[in-house]
């Protein structure tokens, strides 16, 4: 028996869909951890150390549910585009992530566990264009 051609057409569709959420994820990621990596307990940035667990959580298991790196850098990348604007200059002189040690571990950590997220997620093949109990 032949699968439906409605079935083919929507792999690349939900995958692009997939992948577009997991962007957004990323976006909202750097958004909220940039207004709020600059908690300290003394003189420990702990809120920018906890987001560099997230920031490595986050893009490692959306890799793995995905079953290939695309899924890790895919969030990873937007997160990249959210925390290097908000850690711009503005016009007004404004900056959210400022160039303090909780600002330079939320952003340089963040690029070091995002790569190494990236690097070890193991590709096998996407959750979501697999047939599961079809012939």
């Amino acid at each position: 028996m032949s699968r439906p051609v409605a079935d083919d057409a929507m792999g690349p569709m939900v995958a692009g869909a997939a992948y577009g959420m997991l962007f957004l994820l990323g976006i909202v990621l750097g958004v909220v951890g940039g207004f709020q990596h600059s908690w300290y307990v003394g003189g420990v940035p702990v809120a920018a150390l906890a987001w560099l667990v997230v920031l490595f959580a986050v893009p490692y298991g959306m890799g793995r549910l995905m079953g290939g790196k695309a899924g890790a850098l895919v969030p990873a990348l937007g997160w990249f585009a959210s925390s290097f604007l908000l850690a711009a200059k503005q016009r007004a002189g404004d900056l959210v992530i400022a160039g303090d040690t909780s600002g330079f571990w939320y952003l340089y950590g963040g690029v070091v566990v995002l790569a190494v997220a990236v690097i070890v997620t193991r590709s096998s093949g996407s959750w979501l264009l697999r047939s599961y109990g079809r012939a």
